[in-house]
């Protein structure tokens, strides 16, 4: 026992934490006891604090995590699952009845978190066979901004295996007036679509079945990146329900996983709902938010097919 009276756990057998202040001298924690606990009224837990004989600095638990100094940690996933549900950022601040920075502080925490998730989620899955890839079309703050979202997805089951945001210039009726209140706009398209396909060649089979509609930009990008590949290409048809671009008439639609992908963001996004006035104002924001959308839809649907599996296992038994 020391002085105090509080426990010295050098050579227990217990492994301690070593000090961030002088880790290098002491690598093993061997100069470090503990020192008591602190209580965290957020999430109604005591945290171990510490003590290093070597350099008197003191320290918890709480410097070793990912959400250290947050005071409200506890909405972290209560703000993503609200995000994910075609809320926006100030209507869940109202919900929540907290201040609209502390949810804007959540959303780009946990949105870096997000998409290490999404990464590890698919590098933990077999290469994928059949992919199905097409841009959807949003913009930023005016419609006379418009900026592509070219997404990715396994067919069949609807994985989410990349996406990439890109400015693009306005098109139809908006161009000439986009170009006297803004000015030139860049085409990123093609680019952003080079690093979405760079990052696929670590999730799909070289010999992959790769389906897509009939832009004319998308079989030299397939050609580049997968050349063994069969890519199929399928006539775009309108939508059947005004407002409703993504959901196709018709019986058979080939490209459904990845058009039925699409309208799901759009249902569930609140940036990409049409008609409304919740508009992004940063294509980066926007891409945030979309990796934070498709990191928590990935996981709905493996807890989906986890279900299903264990339904069909007690019925099989």
């Amino acid at each position: 026992m020391i002085a105090d009276g509080r426990e010295d756990c050098v050579g227990s057998g217990t492994m301690m934490p070593a000090c961030p202040n002088c880790h290098l001298e002491d690598p093993d924690g061997k100069e470090v006891v503990q020192w008591g606990k602190f209580y965290r009224r957020s999430t109604d837990s005591r945290v171990q604090r510490y003590r290093c004989r070597s350099c008197g600095k003191h320290y918890s638990d709480a410097i070793f995590e990912g959400c250290y100094r947050q005071k409200k940690r506890h909405l972290n996933s209560i703000v993503v699952d609200l995000l994910a549900h075609e809320m926006s950022q100030r209507e869940v601040a109202r919900v929540l009845k907290v201040n609209y920075k502390t949810v804007v502080h959540k959303f780009r925490y946990r949105s870096l978190d997000a998409e290490y998730e999404l990464h590890t989620q698919n590098q933990a899955k077999p290469l994928a066979a059949v992919v199905e890839f097409d841009d959807l079309e949003t913009f930023e703050h005016s419609k006379h901004k418009p900026l592509s979202v070219t997404i990715a997805v396994e067919a069949k089951t609807r994985r989410i295996l990349a996406l990439e945001v890109a400015v693009m210039p306005a098109r139809g009726t908006h161009a000439r007036r986009a170009r006297e209140k803004y000015g030139k706009r860049p085409d990123l398209r093609q680019k952003t679509r080079k690093f979405l396909f760079q990052r696929l060649q670590n999730l799909l089979l070289p010999q992959a079945e790769i389906r897509s509609d009939r832009n004319p930009c998308y079989p030299s990008l397939v050609k580049r990146y997968f050349p063994l590949a069969a890519h199929k290409r399928f006539l775009g048809r309108r939508g059947c329900v005004t407002g409703q671009g993504e959901l196709k008439e018709g019986k058979f639609d080939p490209l459904f996983s990845i058009n039925h992908t699409c309208a799901m963001f759009r249902a569930n996004v609140n940036r990409l709902i049409r008609k409304t006035w919740c508009t992004t104002k940063d294509a980066d924001r926007l891409r945030s938010h979309l990796i934070l959308y498709a990191s928590e839809h990935n996981k709905r649907l493996d807890e989906n097919a986890r279900k299903l599996a264990s339904r069909e296992h007690k019925q099989s038994a």
